[in-house]
């Protein structure tokens, strides 16, 4: 089966009248038509480095969520070639809930110095082995050294030192010592790795049914950003999380605790985030602070690189839990 298949055809191409948003070429946002469609513009990425540079001053973690999930949805549209539909909903979804916040608003127009960028790798390694917040730390420093090559131009002295805060604020979170058989296949093993963690994802929807898919959406995003920095070729600073992604493996595998909350499951259902109807069936203010992006972009990321269409497939048939 191949891997377009496997993400059950999502790819819905429409017309670019289809919503009412677009006149004489130009959305009603002053966009180009052109430019929603391949996001060539890279605003998101953008508007997602303001955020995450400035979370530290704010509230690092929902902020530092809402900064990631911004390029987290840039990259889920071009990543999946998401229909216009989808790509222009997305967009709507991320102006009327953040662009306009002081959250992303602009930094001073200072000489951009990429070379810098690595400070933020060297920042996710001084945490060491340790499990900070379910992964936060890695997941927002892969999504900030990404988006920062993507648009180097952005690479300001002043958002670099913020996203190092940003990654320094995280504290230890369940910090237990990993199980010994939990051994996941070197990072740059892409294929391999991506498998581990989708696999360790899906155990973990059906351990937490009934509890909210925190674990398994997370089990994604965490593993994903230690593949995707090694794809980077920033294998060292991916394998410094080796053990504490160890032991957040050992955590979810506990499963609930007898005095977790229960929250209701996701109704079964056949929409996608890779679906137009799913954004335009959203409501205007359901983005919480951003995993409504996050979880999509590392699962079908993790997917395009696993090449396993078995496991495409049981994945597929239960991901309603997590979106």
């Amino acid at each position: 089966m191949s891997m377009s298949l496997d993400r059950r055809e999502f790819v819905k191409r429409t017309s670019a009248a289809a919503g009412g948003l677009v006149t004489g070429g130009f959305l009603l946002s002053g966009r180009s038509a052109g430019q929603d469609r391949d996001m060539s513009d890279n605003r998101l990425v953008l508007l997602g480095l303001n955020a995450l540079a400035r979370a530290h001053e704010l509230d690092y973690f929902a902020d530092g969520h809402r900064g990631a999930a911004m390029v987290a949805a840039h990259l889920l549209c071009v990543e999946n070639d998401l229909s216009e539909r989808a790509r222009r909903r997305i967009v709507e979804l991320v102006d009327l809930n953040w662009a306009s916040t002081p959250l992303c608003k602009p930094f001073p127009d200072t000489t951009p110095d990429p070379a810098r960028v690595a400070e933020i790798g060297k920042a996710l390694v001084e945490g060491g082995e340790v499990l900070r917040q379910v992964g936060h730390n890695a997941i927002f420093a892969m999504l900030s050294i990404k988006a920062f090559r993507m648009l180097p131009s952005a690479a300001t002295p002043e958002r670099i030192d913020g996203v190092c805060k940003l990654i320094r604020s995280f504290t230890p979170w369940r910090d237990v010592e990993p199980d010994e058989d939990i051994d996941p296949p070197p990072f740059a093993d892409a294929a391999a790795a991506s498998r581990f963690v989708l696999q360790e994802a899906s155990a973990a929807i059906d351990r937490f049914i009934g509890f909210g898919q925190g674990f398994a959406g997370h089990m994604l995003t965490f593993g994903q950003s230690l593949v995707e920095l090694a794809a980077m070729g920033d294998v060292q600073w991916a394998e410094s999380c080796r053990t504490a992604f160890r032991k957040y493996v050992t955590v979810t595998r506990r499963g609930p605790g007898p005095d977790d909350k229960r929250y209701p499951d996701h109704q079964p259902t056949e929409s996608r985030p890779t679906d137009a109807e799913y954004w335009e069936n959203r409501s205007n203010r359901a983005v919480d602070i951003g995993h409504v992006f996050k979880y999509p972009y590392s699962y079908y990321n993790l997917l395009g690189r696993a090449g396993d269409s078995d496991l495409s497939r049981t994945l597929d048939a239960k991901a309603y839990h997590l979106f």
